[in-house]
């Protein structure tokens, strides 16, 4: 082969190599820009975004929540968050010792902050506007101020277990805020300007503005002027009774909507006491739905829905009470250790004797009575719209005996929830239909379209409206001429049920003279609206008796909602005849029995009754005292 030849071969080689080599470096090259622009392209884009425009948050308002009627429980009022961007200032120490002098904040710390190597510091959050406006005055370089909101409660301390918090982001921490915290919280926006490598705004500077989305507004079931008289009621009975605290439930026994739930002790929603975790933690804790109970003489309405329900027994069926009944050996008292005699079943609910109920348990058996109080939605969450709710505790059925049963059939040996108490009573009195407890009523949009509409969520069927319609005739025998007299609304129709339940101490055993008095009652009898329930925890100032410590305050609620709804009375109230308190100090409880029945008084007994010993040591009220005839006095016994 000769030389040219050769030369012509290695020459297209090379010329090939080349080619190849450059075509593969224009491939990488398009491969490259292929690569940031289609999967880098974002990236970078938000890389530059963030050296040549400086974002401001807009933090977006929380919805408002309102009453039923409208009326605001929780908005919204205007603070500022104050941010520095270092490179835009130019002589830091000056910066640092004027937001220091202006914030109360330390002058080193802010000096720190600002001298770091960052596009952005937070200064202080939640500045008040006239402070915010004295800032924005100086027109300092490299400061900035953005709006934001914190919640509002022009209320205060109402409601403070129910609305709860949030925290300094603005999100829930707890009640009703954290529940609906996705409805309420809305979605931030952010303005973005135009800077400088130093961070200063140029002169030809473009602002753009994302606006933030409200969050929803939500309707409550709550009535804020109810709620007000269930405040009122709760503070009267913790100081009149030095009680540990003192709740109320009041329901819509139509729907299960919670109309007032108050508690005290309470705290200042605008105001929580984030410096100690231990006691916010305990104020914010909604016992009514978290915490049980052992509901004493108030669950004997649910036994005797029961065993009507079941027909084993008519309000004219008679029963014995001696003051106690014997179970598998065991000697289980009645309330009232003297006994209450032969009784009908309406004058054992109206007595509360604790013998009738005894039968009535012993009558049901464990599956039936057990059925039943499952239907009524113990031993399981009602499913209302907040967290931490308990189901309450109950023996399993399968380890209850006789023993159980019977002392399950009057109320204890069983806890329940406050709202599950009063939810079972709505059931057995407004037609026999157990419904789902709730607070929110609807969620609107910040532009008013309707996300959510709620009304009555019915559970299942409890009892026949016959049997309700009973339960109604006998509970308001309880308020008209029993236990439950001091819940009387002169004119009105009101049933209901007290209770007096014992405490017990961690690990079991009964704390002596530690009692949680109680009353459930509902109105109006014929028509029923409302159902309230009172609790006072501990009362140490003589009387523990629901019908003493709880009832009249309830009624003193139920009063107030009457002339509120401009209720018109359905009887004619009749003026009560006065009588004096006699002095009874020293008789046997039999001599005073025989006095105050004279009087038409009735009367409740402290402390266990020895036939040869007892003898009265004091009353309440005092002797002398003018109180209307058929009253309820304590009569307390000597150690």
């Amino acid at each position: 082969m000769s030389n040219s030849t050769t030369n012509f071969t290695t020459t297209r080689k090379r010329l090939l190599f080349f080619v190849l080599a450059i075509t593969f470096l224009f491939v990488m090259l398009f491969g490259r820009l292929a690569c940031i622009q289609l999967i880098q392209g974002r990236e970078l884009q938000q890389r530059a975004t963030q050296q040549w425009y400086r974002e401001l948050p807009l933090r977006a308002p929380r919805g408002h929540i309102y009453d039923r009627e409208g009326r605001v429980l929780v908005d919204n009022r205007d603070v500022f968050s104050i941010y520095v961007r270092p490179r835009a200032v130019v002589d830091k120490p000056s910066l640092a010792r004027t937001l220091s002098g202006i914030l109360f904040l330390d002058e080193q710390k802010i000096l720190e902050s600002i001298s770091r190597v960052v596009s952005e510091v937070t200064i202080a959050r939640r500045v008040e506007e006239p402070i915010a406006e004295q800032i924005r005055s100086l027109n300092l370089d490299g400061v900035y101020l953005a709006p934001e909101t914190i919640r509002n409660f022009p209320h205060k301390h109402s409601l403070s277990r129910v609305l709860g918090f949030t925290n300094i982001d603005n999100q829930g921490q707890s009640g009703l805020e954290v529940f609906y915290d996705v409805f309420l919280r809305g979605s931030n926006g952010f303005t973005l300007t135009n800077t400088d490598m130093a961070g200063r705004e140029t002169e030809d500077t473009v602002t753009r503005y994302v606006p933030p989305i409200p969050g929803a507004n939500m309707e409550l079931t709550i009535d804020s002027n109810i709620q007000s008289f269930a405040d009122f009621a709760v503070m009267s009975a913790m100081q009149e009774w030095g009680a540990n605290s003192a709740s109320m439930i009041v329901m819509d026994v139509r729907d299960s909507g919670i109309v007032a739930m108050s508690h005290t002790p309470h705290f200042d929603l605008n105001d929580p006491p984030r410096d100690d975790i231990e006691l916010l933690n305990a104020l914010s804790k909604n016992t009514m739905i978290v915490d049980v109970f052992e509901p004493g003489s108030t669950f004997k309405i649910f036994t005797t829905a029961a065993a009507l329900e079941h027909g084993l027994v008519t309000v004219d069926d008679r029963f014995h009470c001696i003051g106690h009944n014997v179970v598998d050996g065991q000697r289980i008292r009645c309330w009232r250790t003297i006994g209450h005699g032969s009784q009908t079943l309406r004058e054992g609910v109206r007595n509360s004797c604790n013998v009738v109920f005894m039968n009535l348990g012993a009558r049901l058996g464990i599956d039936r009575l057990y059925n039943a109080l499952e239907n009524f939605g113990f031993g399981s969450r009602t499913n209302i719209d907040f967290f931490g709710e308990s189901p309450g505790l109950m023996v399993p059925r399968s380890y209850v005996k006789n023993i159980d049963l019977a002392r399950i059939a009057f109320g204890q040996a069983v806890a329940v929830t406050p709202l599950q108490l009063i939810n079972g009573v709505s059931a057995v009195v407004n037609g026999g239909v157990l419904n789902e407890p709730h607070f929110v009523r609807s969620i609107t949009d910040f532009q008013g379209r309707t996300i959510m509409n709620r009304g009555a969520r019915e559970v299942r069927r409890v009892i026949s409206p016959e049997t309700s319609a009973i339960m109604n005739e006998l509970l308001e025998a309880t308020v008209a001429d029993g236990s439950g007299r001091r819940a009387q609304v002169p004119g009105f129709r009101i049933g209901g049920k007290t209770g007096t339940a014992q405490k017990y101490i961690p690990g079991g055993g009964i704390a002596q003279g530690r009692y949680i008095s109680s009353f459930v009652g509902f109105a109006p009898v014929d028509n029923p609206r409302y159902a309230i329930l009172m609790l006072v925890d501990e009362p140490s100032k003589g009387a523990y008796y629901g019908g003493i410590v709880a009832a009249p305050h309830a009624g003193d609620v139920f009063s107030r909602i009457f002339d509120y709804i401009n209720l018109a009375p359905t009887t004619l109230p009749i003026p009560p005849n006065t009588v004096t308190m006699p002095l009874l100090v020293g008789r046997t409880p039999q001599e005073a029995a025989a006095i105050l029945r004279n009087m038409d008084i009735h009367f409740e007994i402290s402390g266990e009754v020895n036939p040869d010993q007892s003898v009265i040591q004091s009353t309440l009220p005092i002797p002398g005292t003018q109180m209307p005839a058929n009253s309820v006095v304590l009569l307390r016994l000597r150690e």
